[in-house]
């Protein structure tokens, strides 16, 4: 064994010029203390792969990453989906789709930009839905000047109600509560007192009577039956100025917004599937006078809609 551990050195130092001598144990010198000192070793700290990365995005020129760059504060990762805050990121080849299901029921600018400020973001999103409206052929078609003078608001129990039609061949009775802006619809096969009352009663039914009904002076309101029936519910009638339909202003604003969203919708579906799709829009978008939706404000809960664009965090639980 020693000797195959001596051939191994033999071997290795047969490359050199050496002489060997021989030196007594008693002269060996031992080594000072500095010969025996450290070379100093520089400590680097690993970084963090996600540092190195947002370092190098910062650093980017990158057009399409800029938009980004500037609310990385806000952006974080749930169940797989980007998300700005509790809103979704909706990647740029998806924005046709997002956009045309968010125009669904043909709402105008504001009431788009409202809803989607509760489920989707993006760079430019805005413009976007700026420019879908714009492009909309169905909306500029029933497009129409906005009203210059303000409306005074009814206070809250009334229940402002008129007749909206003919339009796409039907009448329609609309009533809509004045504080949450809640809209009911009823087509009308005829618009007679006697069924006016049974829509009316109807509609008690379900939500109350209400303190003031404002309506105009047609036949359907101011006859004799309509008179007993509100007075046996102790319902107080209030008449809108003849000639003057904005003192009846927000039954006969959403009257246009009916007709508007009809209109914009004829070939599409059936009259009943088209306007239960502008009602379900309308009820959960929010009101650019109240803030709120009609449906938080009257039922106190969103109707169930677009949620179906945010993760769900309770299913994973």
């Amino acid at each position: 064994m020693a000797a195959a551990r001596i051939q191994r050195w033999a071997l290795l130092l047969s490359a050199h010029n050496y002489t060997i001598e021989y030196k007594r144990a008693e002269n060996h010198a031992n080594a000072d203390g500095l010969s025996r000192l450290l070379l100093q070793v520089e400590h680097r700290e690993k970084k963090d792969a996600v540092e190195l990365f947002y370092q190098a995005v910062s650093l980017t020129d990158n057009s399409e990453l800029s938009p980004f760059i500037s609310e990385r504060d806000e952006l974080s990762v749930q169940h797989g989906c980007l998300m700005w805050g509790m809103r979704v990121v909706v990647p740029h080849k998806l924005w046709k789709r997002v956009l045309e299901e968010l125009h669904t029921g043909h709402p105008g600018t504001v009431r788009m930009k409202a809803i989607a400020r509760s489920y989707v973001w993006g760079p430019g999103i805005d413009a976007e839905i700026e420019l879908q409206v714009k492009m909309c052929q169905s909306c500029q078609q029933i497009q129409k000047l906005p009203s210059q003078a303000p409306l005074h608001p009814w206070e809250w129990p009334s229940k402002p109600v008129d007749f909206a039609g003919p339009c796409e061949g039907h009448m329609y009775l609309v009533v809509v509560d004045a504080h949450s802006k809640w809209p009911e619809v009823q087509l009308m096969t005829s618009k007679t007192a006697e069924k006016t009352i049974d829509v009316l009663r109807n509609l008690f039914s379900h939500y109350g009577l209400p303190e003031v009904l404002v309506s105009d002076n047609g036949p359907q309101f101011v006859s004799q039956g309509p008179a007993n029936f509100l007075k046996a519910n102790h319902v107080k009638h209030i008449r809108s100025v003849p000639y003057h339909p904005a003192t009846n202003g927000q039954a006969e604003r959403f009257v246009q917004s009916l007709k508007q969203a009809l209109k914009a919708s004829k070939g599409s579906f059936t009259l009943q599937k088209c306007l239960n799709i502008f009602l379900l829009t309308y009820r959960n978008t929010p009101h650019p006078m109240t803030k709120g939706s009609p449906s938080l404000l009257f039922l106190g809960c969103k109707l169930h809609r677009l949620d179906t664009l945010k993760p769900s965090v309770t299913a994973a639980v």
